[in-house]
């Protein structure tokens, strides 16, 4: 099947994000939110990254001009997939907000459409039983920042078909993306590996082992992790991360147990990057 149209849902982080790689990539993509406002700030950025890569010799002027002919942004739900081939839910890890979302779109996208949710942790059988094809239905784990992280984590249900999976392959090599085939279990592999990570650094910054700054120099240059754990879970959100987190101890048991550092923070409104304030804190 030959992929044109992808249509994105959500525009937060991560949908504008993949948003922004499919159309430079060549397709052309409805981006949809239920909010007005996160649109905007969508579009806004997604023409500041074409500019900036264009300032910096990353892609020519023309294929800016051609991704953002290629962009289109609804707040309409139906009218953003009706003619999708592929579509990509880049939502709040919410399960009843993610298996709602895959209802209606049973109901409004073309049968041929691939669908696929961008998650981290959750279960694409689950989600995908919303539906009336679950056989076209498969996670698609984008990391942030989308443009610049190579992997895709693609990751099957228990009915999803060997050619959805090899269409969904096609589509992360379209956008520059390694991809990598997992059977479904919670956290997948890198979530279940780095909320591990990052838990147990939050777990010694309360204890006093290091600070911060400390903590994650010591996994970049003793570990070679190209980021530390606490600066990772700053750019993910803290609010992502808990979420994450709280899942994972539930499908999972007590060494997924979030940091009680981790639930402070978020309770403050210190939820990373986005807020300004964090395991760090973040001036403009």
């Amino acid at each position: 099947m030959d992929i044109r149209r992808i249509a994105v849902i959500g525009g937060g982080v991560m949908g504008r994000g993949i948003a922004y790689t499919a159309a430079l990539s060549g397709y052309h993509v409805t981006l949809q939110d239920v909010s007005q406002d996160a649109l905007e700030k969508a579009e806004q950025y997604i023409a500041a990254e074409l500019n900036a890569s264009v300032g910096k010799g990353y892609i020519q002027s023309d294929q800016r001009n051609v991704a953002l002919e290629n962009l289109a942004y609804t707040d309409d739900l139906q009218n953003a997939v009706k003619e999708a081939d592929f579509v990509i839910e880049a939502v709040l890890e919410l399960m009843e907000l993610k298996t709602e979302i895959f209802k209606q779109l049973g109901l409004f996208a073309p049968h041929h459409a691939i669908l696929a949710t961008n998650t981290s942790t959750m279960s694409p059988t689950e989600i995908a039983a919303s539906t009336t094809r679950p056989e076209k239905c498969v996670a698609m784990h984008f990391f942030n920042p989308v443009h610049k992280m190579k992997l895709v984590e693609i990751v099957r249900g228990l009915d999803t078909s060997d050619q959805t999976v090899e269409i969904t392959r096609r589509v992360a090599a379209a956008m520059g993306k390694e991809s990598v085939e997992i059977h479904e279990f919670p956290g997948f592999v890198t979530s279940r590996m780095n909320c591990l990570i990052g838990n147990e650094a939050m777990n010694m910054l309360m204890e006093g082992v290091a600070s911060v700054a400390d903590i994650d120099k010591a996994l970049k240059l003793g570990l070679n992790h190209p980021m530390g754990p606490l600066e990772l879970a700053d750019l993910v959100g803290l609010d992502t991360r808990l979420r994450n987190m709280e899942y994972l101890y539930k499908q999972l048991g007590e060494k997924y147990r979030p940091s009680p550092i981790l639930v402070k923070y978020v309770k403050a409104g210190r939820l990373g990057k986005k807020t300004g304030r964090g395991f760090y804190e973040y001036t403009k």
